[in-house]
């Protein structure tokens, strides 16, 4: 009887340790600073901390609870600091959603300092699928999304960080024909930076099944299963057409791609660079260019630690640091 006693002992108390770390584990998801964004006490923030079980985990957040927001994000009362005065709105990629995309890009933003923004788009309410309608309706839904941050924040100007579709063609069809800038008068532009994930410019053909379904005319058929998206990314169709027919950037706004040669979504990789056109400025990386072993593919892209300082960098270029690179995988991240 007294070793059942014991024994029935200890496994409360396993228990009871469990649930503190348990405990410990929902507050450091879930707590955040509220109001004027707070950034660290370090002037160079650490590494963003990776696990390999972030994606997995956001995934199933994602799939449970798809019209939460990542941890960070859509603090309505944030105000920006004269540090970080242009406030950071997050657009996730195809048939993604805000919190299965950015469960580690946005509390990253957050401890730096600034007001993140992350809102689900291009797809019905309620749905873990997020951005399979077309492009154009998409760009409209970011161009009100960025109005309302705009007005909440009393900021002059956001910037863009998006991943796939959401960091090629529907943030850059919103710059060019749904007024996010200005061509006259790039200083009264609502966008200073681009900063893209392995976005989808100039179209993608999904490691050559895009072309199979191009060439056999299967686009509508494939449309009409998974969304008008999918049609709208493929190589020459008529949205890419019609949005790179007078260049690839709009004047005032600063564009960073970010790429991974180990993309089987937007392939080929270099589709999905941009040319500078007149007033604007482009910097194209190919992130195994920067660490070598780096092998994230496209959707882990937004999980790897080495292209989250990049995208720091891209935002605040004046106060760059050094990437300290660290192993990156395919659909684990890094």
């Amino acid at each position: 009887m007294s070793n059942r006693i014991v024994s029935r002992s200890r496994w409360n108390r396993r228990r009871a340790r469990w649930a503190a770390v348990c405990a410990g584990l929902a507050l450091s998801l879930t707590a955040g600073p509220q109001g004027a964004a707070a950034a660290s006490e370090d002037p160079t923030p650490p590494r963003p901390l990776s696990r390999f079980l972030d994606v997995a985990t956001a995934v199933a957040g994602g799939l449970l609870h798809p019209q939460a927001p990542p941890s960070g994000a859509n603090d309505w009362s944030c105000r920006p600091t004269r540090k970080h005065p242009r406030p950071v709105v997050l657009l996730h990629g195809s048939a993604a959603n805000a919190f299965n995309n950015w469960g580690m890009m946005s509390p990253w933003l957050k401890q730096q300092g600034y007001c993140v923004f992350a809102p689900n788009y291009g797809g019905p309410p309620g749905s873990p699928f997020q951005a399979t309608g077309p492009i154009r309706d998409s760009a409209r839904q970011v161009a009100r999304y960025v109005d309302r941050v705009l007005k909440a924040t009393g900021a002059r100007q956001v910037d863009i960080v998006g991943h796939s579709q959401g960091g090629g063609p529907t943030p850059r069809w919103y710059l060019r024909f749904e007024g996010g800038t200005n061509p006259e008068h790039p200083d009264r532009n609502k966008v200073r930076s681009l900063v893209a994930l392995a976005p989808s410019n100039h179209g993608g053909n999904i490691s050559g099944i895009g072309t199979l379904t191009t060439r056999l005319g299967l686009n509508p058929a494939v449309s009409a299963l998974v969304g008008q998206a999918w049609s709208d990314q493929m190589v020459g169709s008529e949205m890419n057409r019609t949005l790179d027919r007078d260049g690839d950037t709009q004047p005032g706004v600063r564009y960073t791609v970010i790429a991974t040669r180990y993309d089987a979504f937007a392939t080929p990789y270099r589709n999905t660079f941009l040319t500078a056109g007149p007033g604007a400025t482009v910097r194209n990386i190919l992130i195994q260019q920067i660490c070598k072993q780096d092998v994230s593919d496209h959707l882990s892209l937004a999980y790897d630690t080495n292209a989250a300082q990049l995208v720091s960098n891209a935002l605040d270029p004046a106060h760059a640091h050094p990437v300290r690179c660290g192993l990156a995988l395919p659909v684990l991240g890094g």
